[in-house]
């Protein structure tokens, strides 16, 4: 059975652990592969070789660094297909789906190939008699990323892109249930002119994790997940004085106004609900309509479009989306459908009992949609992160914008209007991290930063962009005088001022 080892120092490593975790195809539920789980002893033994790279690394000028992520972005172009294919046949979700996922990483990677722009400091001349202040960006040294199952592609992107450019080494932890594609980024980073030691793939459990959150010489750690293992990993990292940002969970909602394009909404809620089988962070599992003719015109067509879903293997072109990751997920799923039933709500749209023909043994599960959902039910304040769809009807608008509001998740939110002042009002005010407008998965590009609020994020800085570059980096400000001999005599012993 073919096996996933750790990228320790620019090469694959065996472990001695002894712990294996299995990698399933999600498309015939049959175990492909297995992980191997690292001891504490391993991991200090890619941090060790990561903080002896780094220093090379980072005394490179950053165009040089720059360069090889150039170098990297091709390298992952020329080799999408492989790439999206190995990432389905861990994932199940479909070959569409896997090419954005690292499509979306690749912009990051876009981004880093400008980072000198991105460090440079900031300088005044004349701040006091001779004078001169300027500061710059320096790397903290290492750090270390804990990534999820549901972009293997995009979040590592996320995390070691800017952490690497700006002068870092890296430690990389996948999920444990489809690590096989982050290792073939590690190695092609190394085929781009990066460093041995650099990059490094640890794969493990709880071991690697606590292991990475107390061992001294990572000084930042960075992890998308639930929210009740990002507040630990953000407790437990910050109490060994390590930067953490956490992202956790969310319930992103939908307001959908009377005057929106109902067409286009309908299209943009089912592709939101249901890509990638709903395992997406910022999915949009909430719809809230405003009024029964807006709710009961906006049910009528969700179903009729659910009806046109098709779902699939993951190699199917022609399939909208996949298997879910695991058998214990699918059943996590059903069993929150079922408590949505037992609390009242009404299933309008039933998949829990499809099955794929051929595939009868693979982690599928069908479109669900619920209707007459209230804000007092627990499927209702729970993630789901699955092919699972609830509308929770408003009466006003100014209902509607409170539920978003109230929530313990602030990830992501979209409003369906062509009402301009209605919608400018809304982003304005709603306790949500990221907004969209007649956009249902608001996702900033590269540039700009992505970042939730509440309890779908611990820590003060947002992922990639500018905040991603504050956050791989410390400032050092330097101030600097060149005096003639007669002025320094006179005041050698006098704190300057900005007289």
């Amino acid at each position: 059975m073919r096996q996933v080892d750790h990228f320790i120092n620019g090469e694959r490593f065996v472990g001695s652990s002894g712990r294996f975790g299995d990698i399933f195809n999600p498309n015939t539920g049959e175990v492909q592969a297995r992980v191997q789980f690292a001891t504490e002893a391993e991991m200090d033994l890619a941090v060790q070789s990561a903080v002896k790279a780094q220093v090379d690394w980072a005394a490179a000028n950053p165009q040089r660094r720059a360069r090889v992520m150039f170098e990297f972005k091709r390298l992952v172009e020329a080799n999408m297909e492989e790439l999206a294919s190995l990432l389905s046949s861990e994932h199940g979700k479909v070959v569409a789906d896997s090419k954005g996922d690292i499509q979306r990483g690749l912009e990051v990677i876009e981004f880093t190939c400008g980072i000198p722009h991105a460090l440079k400091g900031e300088y005044t001349e004349g701040a006091g008699p001779g004078i001169d202040v300027y500061s710059m960006r320096q790397p903290l040294g290492v750090g270390a990323g804990i990534t999820p199952f549901n972009f293997p592609a995009m979040i590592p992107m996320w995390m070691f892109g800017v952490a690497v450019a700006v002068g870092n080494a890296f430690i990389l932890k996948p999920s444990e249930k489809d690590p096989t594609l982050p290792v073939r980024l590690a190695e092609l980073f190394l085929e781009a002119g990066g460093p041995k030691g650099i990059l490094n793939v640890v794969h493990g459990d709880k071991v690697a994790v606590d292991a990475i959150l107390t061992h001294p010489d990572i000084k930042a750690v960075s992890f998308v997940g639930s929210s009740d293992i990002a507040h630990y990993v953000y407790s437990t990292g910050t109490a060994h004085s390590k930067r953490v940002q956490a992202m956790g969970g969310a319930k992103n909602h939908g307001i959908v106004l009377p005057d929106c394009d109902m067409d286009q909404t309908v299209k943009d809620l089912i592709g939101a609900a249901y890509g990638s089988a709903g395992e997406r962070c910022m999915a949009l599992p909430v719809v809230v309509p405003v009024g029964k003719a807006t709710a009961d015109e906006l049910r009528k067509r969700l179903i009729a479009e659910i009806e046109t879903l098709r779902v699939g293997i993951s190699s199917d072109a022609g399939a909208h989306y996949g298997p879910v990751v695991s058998a214990a997920h699918r059943e996590k799923v059903k069993g929150l459908i079922q408590q949505g039933v037992d609390e009242g709500a009404e299933l309008v749209v039933d998949g829990r009992d499809f099955t794929l023909q051929g595939y009868e043994k693979g982690f599928f599960i069908g479109p669900s949609l619920f209707d007459n959902v209230t804000p007092d039910m627990e499927t209702y304040k729970t993630e789901i992160f699955g092919p699972v769809l609830q509308i929770v009807r408003a009466e006003t608008f100014e209902e509607a914008a409170a539920l978003p509001s109230n929530h313990q998740y602030g990830n992501g939110v979209a409003i369906f209007t062509r009402n301009g002042p209605a919608a400018r009002t809304f982003a304005a005010k709603v306790n949500v991290g990221m907004v969209g407008i007649n956009v249902p998965i608001p996702v900033p590009v590269a540039y700009h930063t992505f970042g939730g609020w509440k309890r779908s994020a611990f820590g003060d800085t947002n992922q990639h962009g500018m905040e991603g570059v504050k956050f791989w980096t410390k400032v050092k400000t330097v101030t600097a005088r060149w005096p003639d001999d007669e002025h320094a005599r006179d005041s050698a012993f006098i704190i300057p001022t900005m007289k």
